[in-house]
């Protein structure tokens, strides 16, 4: 019998760190060169996938998302974190001015470059979710730091690339499993050889534990969930005992 997986993704410089549990606990990390491809190798087993790349994309008016705006006012500290991703169409754009021409044209306010540099990665989901349903059925959107402030019960004071904000991801970590530190060492350990950064490691990380059955329920910001004009869900996936609140 196919045993189910649950897969954390985090998207970092043009590759796919992808961090899989099966009901056991952690199996295995690979790095990916496109999310099709991370689809293609999970598409028979996984359950769901979480991604750290924004799902369900504003087509025009108002730029910010809902769910970043309710994300924002739980991350506390850490709220800076949360990015609003271009409009639809700025996404296909390569270049940056071209980007942020439509953004202004459509949205009404100047893109970060921030969103910009994930334009790539938000453009690759956006089109494997409307062309594969069988992927939009498995492949949700999360954000760390809101993954990581659910587990920790309270808003993180640091940043992921400090080594306090590292010590303080740990823990969070470790109080949602004991074996996640030793979890966090394998990953960092295969994807060696690959450019992808320690607090990159631990954002799949929690993406994967989020993912997995275990403590609390999986939930959305909002709780309510809508859709873009191409029937993507505009949602945060956190898992919790409660729902957050500010």
């Amino acid at each position: 019998m196919v045993e189910d997986r649950y897969v954390g993704v985090a998207y970092r410089d043009g590759s796919w760190l992808a961090v899989t549990f099966t009901g056991d606990g952690y199996e295995e990390t690979a790095v990916f060169d496109g999310v099709g491809d991370c689809w293609a190798a999970y598409e028979e087993e996984a359950r769901l996938i979480l991604v750290d790349v924004p799902i369900g994309l504003v087509e025009s008016g108002d730029p910010v998302r809902r769910c970043d705006a309710l994300a924002r006012d739980v991350l506390g500290p850490r709220s800076e974190a949360l990015v609003d991703p271009p409009v639809r169409e700025a996404t296909r754009k390569r270049r940056f001015s071209t980007a942020n021409r439509v953004h202004e044209r459509k949205a009404g306010a100047a893109l970060s470059e921030a969103a910009f540099e994930r334009s790539d990665a938000i453009a690759m989901c956006d089109e494997l979710l409307q062309e594969v349903p069988e992927a939009a059925a498995v492949i949700r959107s999360a954000h760390p730091e809101l993954c990581f402030r659910a587990f920790a019960g309270e808003p993180l004071a640091e940043d992921a690339t400090a080594a306090a904000g590292y010590a303080e991801r740990m823990r969070t970590l470790a109080r949602q499993d004991r074996d996640a530190p030793p979890v966090v060492q394998k990953v960092a350990e295969a994807t060696a050889g690959h450019d992808v950064p320690v607090a990159g490691a631990l954002d799949a990380v929690v993406l994967a534990y989020t993912a997995a059955p275990g403590g609390g329920e999986l939930r959305t910001l909002p709780a309510e969930v809508p859709t873009d004009a191409s029937g993507l869900p505009m949602e945060l996936v956190y898992r919790a005992a409660a729902p957050l609140v500010r």
